[in-house]
């Protein structure tokens, strides 16, 4: 019996072209749109071919979902022993994040392509919405079991909520408090019942 002949695996992928590609979707994005895009024009602007494109990527939505999270930061998780203290941990992060000018483009971006593409909106949410959330849900269940919040807490509706609030915050600056306090406050209600 003779062994199977083993395919090689193919030029290895290239860190820098990836790179390009990457740069050049944000460029485009920022410049013609989500909906004006398209991955030819990607491969011309990072000087690829269209081909290198699709071996990483499946779709539009899915280069532009990692294009846009190139840019943000890893979630980190505190453990400090206290439910607000680790919020606060959380909260003072998300501000040193969210209230670039550069995450503010990005948050405007997301929202616009997730609006007019339901592809987006599902790939964001499962590739990165929800390991955000999933990682949240541990500090909820931390605090559940060192009796800080009620035990009935949604930890996902609660990740929910700071979203939605964050977001409205950063837009409409609706008090004179730092964000960071508006968002603290605004969770003390609902978690403080």
């Amino acid at each position: 019996m003779s062994e199977p002949i083993k395919s090689s695996p193919g030029r290895p992928r290239s860190g820098r072209s990836h790179q390009a590609i990457l740069k050049a979707t944000l460029d485009l994005l920022g410049e013609v749109g989500y909906e004006r895009m398209s991955i030819e024009a990607i491969a011309t602007r990072a000087e690829v071919g269209k081909p290198t494109i699709y071996r990483r990527y499946a779709s539009k939505e899915e280069l532009v979902a990692d294009a846009i999270e190139s840019l943000r930061e890893e979630i980190s998780i505190p453990d400090t022993g206290s439910f607000w203290s680790d919020l606060d941990l959380i909260i003072e992060s998300a501000a040193r994040t969210t209230l670039t000018p550069l995450n503010r483009q990005l948050k405007a971006l997301i929202i616009s392509t997730a609006s007019s593409s339901p592809q987006f909106a599902q790939i964001y949410w499962t590739k990165y919405l929800q390991p955000r959330r999933q990682a949240f849900r541990v500090v909820i269940e931390r605090a559940k079991t060192r009796n800080e919040v009620h035990a009935d807490t949604d930890s996902d509706l609660i990740f929910d909520l700071i979203s939605g609030i964050s977001l409205y915050a950063q837009i409409f600056h609706p008090t004179s408090e730092p964000w960071e306090a508006y968002i603290r406050r605004a969770l003390e209600l609902f978690l403080r019942r």
